[in-house]
């Protein structure tokens, strides 16, 4: 074999892609920082989650929220479209009560 048939070789080979490159790899997202806003229409039990951010935590019925390590909570979850994507909705009367700030950051993930 000549040096040129080589690097023929060397540069078809090149092109191939990797194995793990054509294997599609949808990545999970187990859990989400976002902000808690207050919602006095809201019962306790209750808390509003975009359909799109539920969607990609997949959250269906219920969601879990952690606030600093302290506080966690299981909410049933009520999709709206009037929730924008980085905020879940809460009763303010229940929030308050725990000592949570309205717009506070927290790590909503499905319950289970």
């Amino acid at each position: 074999m000549s040096s040129e048939d080589k690097k023929d070789i060397k540069a078809l080979v090149a092109v191939i892609p990797p194995a793990d490159a054509l294997r599609k790899k949808e990545v999970k997202i187990q859990e989400r920082r976002i902000r808690l806003r207050y919602r006095e229409d809201l019962p306790p039990e209750k808390a509003m989650i975009n359909p799109e951010t539920a969607r990609q935590l997949g959250i269906s019925d219920k969601l879990e929220i952690v606030v600093a390590r302290r506080h966690r909570f299981v909410f049933e979850a009520e999709l709206s479209e009037d929730v924008p994507p980085n905020e879940v909705w809460c009763s303010s009367e229940l929030l308050q009560e725990e000592g949570i700030a309205d717009n506070s950051i927290a790590t909503v993930r499905k319950a289970g």
